[in-house]
């Protein structure tokens, strides 16, 4: 991608998040989904073709890039962006190694907006212990039957390409799942009601259900013995862009709160003038400074090749954590107002939680850490 095109691009991600997302945001959080037609503007902005290949008629983009996108569009709503994340991780993977009959049956529906992915490997009984999934996938003539339930999945509300995480052989363990593409209409295919949460319902977070699922051969995306490491390949981008998105609010909540302050007198002088304010802000600035850093290494090592996950790890404990305490810091600077549905802090504040546990907790980021630092 050129630079001019990459610029297009941003430029175009700015536009959407300021003209269509900031208005909109409230009512999809509402709604617990953005509307189709926002999926379909988006595309024509080129917003759900980030990660296919240009030779597939997408822009290509590398880890770098695709975070400075989702981080416009986090500053004005974090469930919308990582909606954009699900999407877009789905849609590049299956571009580039899917069969060319799944390519034909979804492909330009996922680019246009018309279809979108979800990413379906947690299970009720199963969080961050991604190996112990129990959905299984047991070979039928010309193809695989499907059995079994997933939990807090993005985009159930909307999806209608999903990537299904299998146990084909549970003697093999993680050698044993499998990942596969399944049509939303397929039938077996069961979408549960979206759940009731502190924040982020945009993101329409749900649960299917899977029963006898018939699927064909050609629907198995990534086989056995690699689906386990693609799945944790997926996280890793996905904490990276969850890190670079937290900046996203940061910036935005810094940027309300500045200019609120700066205009809002008490005891005869304007609210910036008081050095707690002051310092207070300055605080969330310079771990604004430090999220970002921190995203961009991840994402450098990314595009290098280089083994990224203790820094996608790093990248997302420390975002996650300074987002919830540094957007808490720029309502209170506010006063009550800072509470109000008027500005989008309560918005991101709850967003900030929620990407706690978004693709592996916290404490999954430190069982990362510490086992990379007792190899060290």
């Amino acid at each position: 991608m050129t630079d001019t095109t990459h610029q297009q691009l941003l430029d175009n991600a700015s536009a959407f998040a300021l003209d269509t997302v900031a208005p909109g945001a409230e009512q999809w959080n509402r709604d617990g989904r953005i509307p189709d037609a926002v999926y379909k503007q988006a595309a024509e902005l080129g917003l759900c073709r980030l990660k296919v290949p240009v030779s597939e008629g997408g822009h290509g983009l590398d880890a770098t890039l695709m975070t400075q996108v989702l981080e416009r569009i986090a500053a004005q709503c974090f469930a919308t962006a990582f909606s954009f994340v699900v999407h877009n991780n789905l849609t590049g993977r299956l571009a580039q190694i899917a069969s060319d009959g799944i390519k034909n049956q979804h492909l330009s529906g996922l680019m246009s907006g018309e279809r979108i992915g979800a990413f379906l490997l947690t299970e009720p009984g199963v969080g961050s212990d991604a190996t112990a999934i129990t959905t299984r996938a047991e070979r039928v003539d010309g193809g695989w039957k499907l059995n079994g339930e997933k939990a807090w999945i993005s985009n159930t509300a909307v999806a209608s390409t999903l990537s299904v995480y299998a146990q084909t052989d549970p003697e093999a363990g993680a050698r044993g799942i499998g990942c596969f593409i399944v049509d939303a209409s397929t039938p077996g295919v069961v979408r549960l009601p979206g759940y009731d949460l502190l924040g982020g319902h945009a993101l329409g977070t749900g649960g299917f259900e899977l029963h006898d699922c018939v699927v064909g051969d050609e629907a198995m995306m990534v086989a056995p013995g690699d689906g386990f490491r693609a799945a944790m390949q997926g996280i890793d981008l996905a904490r990276i862009n969850v890190a670079a998105m937290c900046a996203g609010m940061l910036e935005r909540a810094l940027d309300v709160a500045t200019e609120y302050v700066s205009s809002r007198t008490a005891f005869g002088k304007t609210v910036s003038a008081f050095q707690g304010v002051q310092w207070m802000l300055a605080d969330v600035a310079t771990d604004l400074v430090a999220v970002r850093l921190l995203a961009a290494d991840a994402a450098r090592l990314s595009d290098a090749g280089e083994a990224a996950t203790v820094a996608a790890a790093h990248a997302k404990k420390f975002a996650t954590r300074v987002a919830l305490s540094r957007i808490a810091d720029c309502m209170q600077v506010m006063g009550a107002t800072g509470l109000s549905r008027e500005f989008p802090l309560a918005r991101h504040l709850a967003a900030a939680k929620m990407a706690q546990y978004l693709d592996g907790a916290t404490e999954i980021q430190n069982v990362v850490i510490s086992r990379a630092l007792f190899k060290r």
